[in-house]
């Protein structure tokens, strides 16, 4: 499948220059295992850009060549500019990233990660404790800053990287699967803090498997699928362009024939009770079609409502309904070596 064109965003600042450029991008590992097969596409600077799909189909594997913890087999992709294999050094500088593997230092607090972090990225040290501070109270963290990491919990270690990744208030911010672990409160802290770093210009590119969150917090989403791109748009354009509405219609009581009978082009399911289902394209507009046509035939409609698509119904449409028997990608195994020859410690992509 060739990859879809781009289509502008309302609401997407204008920008000569690309936040994120990807052309072709392709990446092979040992034994011919293809993850990524020409993927292209553009993130503008002041773009939340969700990027959805299954696992394996390619996700993460992205994500680490952006953040230059692998090389690309072919294809070229640059960050605000610098070419992540020609120049991976300028591009260190300019983003942040919380990859989902977070690789932190057992026996060091919540406090002396974000503190390190902060020196790291050069905010010098009163800075870097003050960002501390103001991080560790905005995750939830205050109460466990001085407790060592073996201490806490999985969603405890998920909120404390993508705090690192925030450290210094990143031109882009890489976010892969962030709140995968996380409680509710948790995920609200993630994306109230997405939102804030929208509102001041970073641009955030997002993975994840939870559509809700693509939903709420991307302007425009791209649904992977065996490493190419399947779809990209705003989410509301692809529910419009890919997804289908259901009508809901209950029959007067005693017209349950007539409706049957009124099946034409749009087969009505009975589904109990006298309601009946029918999937439409077009979205809300075909609604009054629907009725017409019933009341046509002689079935008067006794209640209906109306169910518009929702993102997972792209999605899935999109990347099948067919369960996986593996979760792992093809790269799984390699990032923790990459990173220790880069010296890159879990949250620090820079």
């Amino acid at each position: 499948m060739a990859p879809a064109a781009a289509p502008a965003c309302e609401g997407v600042p204008v920008s000569s220059r690309p936040a994120i450029e990807v052309h072709e991008l392709t990446k092979e590992f040992a034994g011919g295992v293809r993850a990524l097969d020409g993927v292209s596409f553009t993130v503008e600077e002041g773009e939340v850009f969700g990027f959805l799909g299954r696992n394996g189909a390619g996700k993460s594997t992205t994500v680490r060549i952006l953040t230059t913890l692998l090389r690309p087999t072919s294809g070229t992709a640059a960050v605000l500019g610098h070419d992540v294999v020609g120049a991976p050094s300028a591009v260190r500088k300019v983003f942040g990233a919380a990859l989902q593997d977070a690789a932190l230092d057992e026996l060091m607090t919540g406090r002396e990660h974000l503190e390190m972090a902060g020196r790291l990225a050069g905010l010098g040290k009163p800075r870097s404790v003050e960002r501390a501070a103001e991080l560790l109270e905005r995750f939830g963290l205050k109460a466990a800053a001085d407790r060592i990491a073996a201490g806490y919990s999985g969603g405890m270690r998920r909120r404390l990287d993508v705090a690192m990744a925030m450290v210094r208030r990143p031109e882009v911010l890489f976010l892969d699967e962030p709140t995968t672990g996380l409680d509710p409160q948790g995920r609200r802290a993630v994306w109230d803090l997405v939102r804030s770093l929208r509102d001041d210009g970073s641009t955030v590119f997002l993975t994840t498997q939870y559509l809700t969150e693509a939903d709420e917090l991307s302007g425009r989403v791209a649904v992977v699928s065996d490493g190419r791109i399947a779809a990209i748009g705003t989410s509301q354009e692809l529910k419009d362009r890919l997804g289908a509405t259901t009508v809901r219609v209950r029959a007067a009581v005693g017209d349950e024939a007539r409706f049957r009978a009124a099946a034409g082009a749009d087969p009505l399911v009975a589904t109990g009770d006298g309601w009946f289902e029918v999937t439409v394209g077009g979205g809300e507009a075909a609604v009054p079609g629907v009725v017409a046509r019933l009341i046509g035939a002689g079935a008067p409609v006794d209640r209906l409502s109306i169910h518009p698509p929702s993102l997972e119904d792209v999605f899935v449409g999109l990347t099948g309904t067919e369960i996986e028997s593996s979760a792992g990608g093809a790269d799984d195994g390699r990032i923790t070596a990459v990173r220790r020859g880069l010296g890159v410690p879990g949250g620090l992509g820079r």
